[in-house]
């Protein structure tokens, strides 16, 4: 199954990039490929979203439970249904000297295992484009760039 870990340093303190990726709602604000995203339902634990994104022109749709771990500064997300047979990772967040190292990791599976040896190594490069996209659209939103 493919997987992508992605990071980047983001200028901006942890506890407001935190609370700014439990409101998964307003992705759609500054991140390009995210389309919309409409809470179901929200407790102070955990989320339930319905997600529509673009990836490569074709539009997909899934909703995801997002739990929230605040004493590990980290979301976890895992599909409950959708477009894909599997989609989950995490966010996490280390606070250092310069900032906050902000890490977005995606495991998928596309649910096609005749093409998977075909579709996998193409479709994880698109996904990395596609995390690296959501964290540039994260940086600019908390640095004001």
């Amino acid at each position: 199954m493919p997987y992508v870990e992605v990071s980047k340093l983001i200028k901006g303190s942890r506890d407001q990039i935190y609370d700014l990726l439990k409101r998964v709602e307003e992705y759609p604000e500054f991140m390009a490929d995210v389309e919309s995203i409409r809470v179901l339902e929200r407790d102070q634990h955990s989320s339930l979203s319905e997600w529509v994104t673009r990836l490569e022109g074709r539009r997909l749709r899934w909703v995801e439970r997002e739990t929230y771990h605040d004493d590990q500064y980290r979301m976890v997300y895992r599909m409950t249904e959708g477009d894909l047979k599997q989609f989950e990772g995490e966010w996490r967040l280390e606070e250092t000297t310069e900032g906050t190292l902000v890490t977005l990791t995606c495991q998928f599976d596309l649910g096609i295992p005749m093409f998977a040896a075909l579709l996998n190594p193409i479709a994880r490069i698109k996904v990395k484009e596609n995390v690296e996209s959501m964290l540039e659209g994260l940086r600019q939103k908390v640095e004001g760039a």
